[in-house]
């Protein structure tokens, strides 16, 4: 292999960033939506904390509101990290650097991103990480 940067333009053809680039804007504004939504709904929670009593353990949807906040904490956390990878692959896009492992600098193969547009690392960095 002689570069990162011949290595890096056999990858993927323009048709296909297109293409990917397109999934990461639908995927971006659907994650932001549901950022939307689940920061609506933990309002909704910390309301119906304040409108009832604050024994969990004695009251019968205590605990069903704390699951469901903790819940939603949870996704929101989850949706709030994938946007920011779907950011950063959008970036990457911009600077000419997508389809390229942040880690190994090799290609990341164009199956991995059809199916996760938002990898940073090729399938042996990523398996390193886990």
């Amino acid at each position: 292999m002689t570069g990162i940067a011949e290595r890096h333009t056999t990858a993927i053809t323009s048709r296909q960033r297109t293409s990917l680039r397109n999934h990461l804007a639908g995927d971006r504004e659907q994650t932001r939506l549901l950022i939307e939504r689940l920061t609506e709904e933990m309002g909704a929670f910390l309301t119906a904390r304040r409108d009832s009593p604050t024994d969990d353990e004695h009251d019968p949807e205590g605990p069903t509101l704390a699951f469901e906040r903790s819940q939603s904490q949870a996704m929101l956390a989850q949706s709030r990290q994938h946007l920011t990878e779907i950011d950063a692959a959008l970036g990457r896009l911009e600077i000419g650097t997508y389809g390229m492992c942040t880690t190994c600098h090799g290609e990341i193969a164009l199956g991995r991103l059809q199916v996760r547009p938002q990898a940073a690392l090729c399938i042996v960095c990523a398996g390193r990480v886990r």
